[in-house]
């Protein structure tokens, strides 16, 4: 896990390197559906497993990729990257409608294990107003993945 760290690092964001703005783009990405899991203090197999579905399906990247990159972003995370770092990359990065598209995702890992804990909620809600996102746009992400879920889609 170190040297796959430390290989990363060396590659993408080494002094004098020109990082790849993708690699940075997904690594944000997980982080932030990372946090999302972690908000209700314990990360379960639901949404684990919803973070690498949704990575492996937005991305195109394969199950291998998606297991090192959350990997890296649980790291990131752990050595106290702030959600304004991935945020702003975000928001650099995606329009408005991925960012609505992306929000939709979020809600989706606080819903993956059936119930939605009001930390995750408090979250989600700081997200969207760091996305720039309006109230209507959370609240439609909000709605969908739960009827989604009811219907059975």
């Amino acid at each position: 896990m170190l040297s796959r760290l430390q290989d990363y690092f060396s590659t993408h964001l080494a002094p004098g390197v020109d990082p790849d703005p993708e690699h940075g783009i997904n690594l944000a990405a997980a982080a932030l559906l990372i946090e999302v899991a972690r908000a209700d203090v314990a990360v379960d197999e639901a949404e684990a497993r919803c973070i690498e579905d949704l990575l492996v399906a937005t991305l195109g990247l394969g199950r291998d990729e998606v297991g090192d990159l959350v990997e890296l972003a649980r790291a990131e995370i752990d050595e106290g990257a702030s959600l304004h770092q991935f945020t702003h990359l975000i928001n650099q990065h995606y329009d408005i409608a991925a960012k609505r598209r992306f929000m939709e995702q979020l809600w989706r890992v606080a819903w993956s294990d059936g119930r939605l804990h009001h930390y995750e909620e408090h979250l989600l809600r700081r997200l969207a107003e760091l996305l720039h996102l309006r109230h209507h746009e959370f609240m439609k992400a909000k709605h969908a993945v739960i009827e989604d879920d009811r219907s059975g889609a």
